[in-house]
């Protein structure tokens, strides 16, 4: 079964590209200055390899799929976020898997009891395409407010989540719901707090269904990221990076050091994969994701 693939423009958001594909994803030393990060030479990629890194094509405009994934095998990634199946022939060219299969839209999600026909039918449709393949993730989203209580928003979600986990679970799927900041980019995104999102797992009781813990989201919205990540590991299936302020890249101008963060993440144990979901504004994109790639290869 077929997720219809969007050709991806420079102008672009993560959420045209969800939206559409809903329709039919260090060498640098750790010790070392944040300014001294963004300065380094070139290394070309992964060195250790602890945490398996992917990237989002939606990030990078005027860059091919094509040309995206030989870079990404390049320098070591083990694949794409947000990648429909029309696009997993060429990740496999290159080696590369699809580590977050797409379903259903944002604003439109399981914490509205009238949306889950429509939202559980991509879901498992995106379960078991990615089963097929052999893959391990499928996004989610809790949808907005749009007045509702968070409360009932929390029990319609695991009520939506509780009737496709015995299936994830069967296919060997995680389906993983994103937090997103509903303080700048989300307005009015219902699952926008670890602690929500947490809860929610905890209901569903299920080892399939868990967070996509995205770093630049949460620190937008709560802060606190290496004592959250710690607190509620046992719950978090997937990251996403990207730079604060701005979701660029990981330079002296930014408040997160990704060598700490990355640390503190293989210290829980961690098996999964990390998005870059950064937007380059550098010109050379591709050297902006190799550098990433090496500041979180801790």
């Amino acid at each position: 079964m077929q997720i219809e693939n969007q050709q991806k423009s420079s102008r672009l958001t993560r959420r045209d590209v969800l939206g559409g594909l809903a329709a039919g994803a260090a060498g640098v030393m750790a010790t070392g200055s944040v300014s001294s990060l963004a300065n380094a030479e070139v290394k070309q990629g992964v060195k250790n390899g602890r945490i398996k890194q992917s990237v989002c094509q939606w990030c990078y405009g005027g860059v091919s799929f094509d040309d995206l994934a030989a870079h990404a095998a390049k320098i070591g990634l083990v694949g794409f976020d947000l990648a429909g199946p029309d696009q997993w022939p060429t990740l496999k060219k290159y080696g590369l898997i699809c580590t977050m299969t797409p379903s259903h839209g944002i604003g439109k999600g399981l914490n509205r009891i009238e949306n889950h026909e429509e939202c559980l039918a991509k879901i498992t449709k995106s379960i078991e395409a990615t089963s097929e393949w052999g893959y391990r993730n499928v996004i989610c989203f809790s949808g907005n407010r749009e007045g509702m209580e968070d409360e009932e928003g929390l029990k319609n979600c695991v009520i939506g989540l509780k009737k496709i986990a015995g299936l994830a679970e069967k296919k060997k799927v995680i389906v993983c719901m994103e937090l997103l900041n509903s303080k700048r980019n989300h307005k009015d995104y219902m699952c926008d707090r670890t602690h929500w999102g947490a809860e929610m797992c905890k209901q569903v009781g299920s080892p399939n269904v868990k967070l996509l813990y995205d770093i630049y989201h949460m620190q937008v919205q709560e802060g606190d990221v290496i004592a959250t990540i710690k607190e509620y590991a046992a719950y978090i299936g997937h990251y996403h990076t990207a730079g604060v302020p701005g979701r660029n890249e990981f330079d002296d101008t930014q408040e997160l050091y990704y060598p700490a963060i990355c640390k503190a993440i293989i210290a829980t144990g961690f098996d999964g994969y990390m998005g870059q979901e950064f937007i380059p504004r550098k010109k050379d994109k591709l050297a902006s994701l190799t550098q990433a790639v090496e500041i979180c290869d801790v």
